[in-house]
């Protein structure tokens, strides 16, 4: 693993404020980011743990008669085994029931859970140089590879990689809108408007801007 610098936020303004730059990486859960780091697929300067905003509204869920209102800090085992959810929004807390192990589960944000990368061997396996995602422009290697779990709907001629969640997939069933933190302030988006597709660059997996936090 390289070295790399830690801070830990404070506000969301100084989390936004310090992760403009695409070497800074948001810490939650970890579970993805510290696999990656370990395979050298993503290589941060400076890692910005945003822990402790989870005494704030990213670590609650509120329930209440327009709807339910999920933190991105909430931890997956949280909000699946959240009685309200489990009743009446049961698609949501089997999702997350199904997803990883308790321990994953644990650990995870809701927030890091719908940024997970994809598990593409040819991604995270840095032996191989095409990928688009890790080197944009060098190809996709999994095209003409072993390609029979990979996507065959959504893709383009530079990636075929799927995308691994399925809580993000419960999310645009229910018509989800996601609340989005930067430093031009606050705003909304579809859920369903979150992550892009691949087209011709897709190392951009989604429409956040630089150092926009969920």
């Amino acid at each position: 693993m390289r070295p790399f610098a830690y801070e830990r936020a404070t506000s969301v303004a100084a989390a936004t404020e310090s992760a403009v730059q695409s070497s800074v990486h948001y810490l939650a859960g970890g579970t993805t980011l510290l696999d990656l780091m370990k395979l050298d697929v993503t290589r941060p300067e400076t890692i910005v743990d945003i822990n402790p905003l989870a005494s704030t509204a990213f670590g609650r869920i509120d329930v209440s008669p327009n709807g339910l209102r999920l933190g991105a800090l909430v931890r997956m085992s949280d909000a699946a085994d959240h009685p309200e959810i489990r009743e009446q929004y049961p698609v949501i807390a089997q999702s997350l029931q199904l997803a990883a192990s308790q321990q994953i589960r644990n650990m995870a944000s809701l927030g890091g859970n719908v940024l997970q990368r994809t598990r593409c061997t040819y991604f995270r396996d840095t032996s191989y140089a095409a990928c688009n995602k890790r080197n944009p422009g060098s190809g996709c290697a999994a095209i003409n590879g072993v390609n029979r779990s990979h996507a065959v709907l959504g893709i383009s001629n530079d990636c075929i990689a799927t995308y691994a969640g399925d809580f993000a997939q419960a999310l645009i069933a229910l018509d989800a809108t996601v609340e989005v933190a930067g430093r031009d302030g606050v705003h909304t988006l579809p859920f369903a408007s979150l992550h892009r597709k691949p087209g011709g660059r897709p190392d951009q997996e989604t429409n956040l801007r630089p150092g926009e936090l969920i």
